[in-house]
């Protein structure tokens, strides 16, 4: 269970989940300008810059893995692995949307969107509507961001300010979202930050809301590693932030849920009308050549699945 989270709790773009929004769009911007990009978001490192998270900014100078690498070379490996990890990630959810469009999907709908900027940086075939859902402050912070820096989306974007504990189909319908249309979604970064409840709540609305031949991506959340383990790499990250100047960030896992009741998604999807598949993020990280081997990889049950799945 996390430490930090209540039933309630709100959050900007600066706070608590929020913030590790700010986190996934540093590695995308890190990858973006990376000698051999797996994908390109030119309007990470903006989102990033004005984020005041201070140790996300950070990650965009392309210095900071030497200076780590100079303290401690493992805890180095351990950020490059973080970062190909949200590189392949990107690219798979990417690929879900091309394919989705491709069967002629045209309505889609991005839960938890945070700094997502796919609406932005897709090519989106002519007629595609893409709803974004995720708490007020950070939909605004984004959509400023960008408008302020010229950037206009590809695709018709509407936004649903709302946090997903409420009644968010409600007002995604009041939004224009057509229920009778096949619709791909995506939870990317997202089930994780759910109970166990929580998560089948949530695919319990999605799947009312999904007409035949309607697609979902999903990534699943990863099991805990041992408290040990964690405690040991807490201490190294806070030792290294202080030594390279960053200013202290949340521990991640304090926000995270850790809830051994957690349905197996795509054992939910395919007994809840859905024909699933799902592929380890470590096989797919493997098959781009972006695993990066170090002790905290020696856990397989750690990392997430990539789950898709086509409504029946």
């Amino acid at each position: 269970m996390s430490s930090l989270r209540t039933h309630d709790d709100t959050w900007d773009i600066a706070t608590s989940v929020g913030s590790t929004a700010v986190m996934v769009a540093a590695a995308r911007a890190s990858e973006t300008t990376s000698a051999d990009p797996l994908i390109r978001d030119p309007y990470a490192q903006m989102l990033v810059a004005g984020a005041g998270t201070g140790v996300w900014e950070m990650l965009l100078d392309e210095t900071l893995v030497d200076k780590v690498a100079a303290i401690d070379a493992e805890i180095a490996g351990v950020y490059h692995h973080m970062r190909n990890y949200q590189a392949v990630r990107t690219h798979f959810f990417d690929a879900f949307f091309a394919d989705a469009t491709a069967a002629g999907i045209r309505q889609v709908v991005i839960l938890a969107s945070g700094l997502d900027s796919r609406a932005y940086r897709l090519d989106w075939p002519a007629g595609t509507t893409v709803y974004e859902i995720d708490q007020p402050k950070v939909l605004a912070y984004k959509e400023q961001t960008l408008a302020t820096n010229g950037v206009t989306p590809v695709a018709e974007r509407r936004t649903v300010a709302i946090d997903l504990r409420q009644d968010w189909p409600a007002a995604l319908t009041a939004a224009g979202f057509d229920p009778a249309v096949p619709t791909a979604w995506l939870a990317e970064g997202l089930l994780m930050y759910l109970p166990a409840e929580g998560q089948d709540r949530l695919f319990d609305q999605i799947t009312a809301l999904s007409a035949p031949g309607s697609r979902i991506a999903a990534e699943t959340a990863g099991k805990h590693g041992s408290d040990e383990r964690r405690q040991q790499m807490a201490e190294r990250f806070k030792k290294i932030t202080e030594m390279v100047g960053m200013t202290q960030s949340l521990d991640i896992q304090d926000l995270i849920y850790q809830d051994d009741d957690r349905a197996p998604v795509r054992g939910w999807l395919d007994e809840h009308g859905w024909q699933a598949t799902s592929q380890p993020s470590t096989a797919e990280m493997r098959r781009l050549n972006r695993w990066v081997d170090v002790s905290m990889t020696d856990d397989e049950d750690a990392f997430s699945e990539f789950v898709t799945a086509v409504r029946g």
